[in-house]
């Protein structure tokens, strides 16, 4: 790798966006998985 190069590492505003939509997709999953228990008890 040359000194020139740019640096891969996404800048922090992104990387704290995909964190957060990363949450966001694993609470959807959580509370779809909890809607459909629902659904079936009932």
């Amino acid at each position: 790798m040359l000194w020139s190069d740019p640096e891969n590492e996404p800048p922090e505003e992104l990387r704290d966006t995909q964190d957060m939509l990363r949450r966001l997709g694993v609470l959807m999953a959580l509370a779809m998985v909890v809607a459909m228990i629902v659904i079936g008890v009932r």
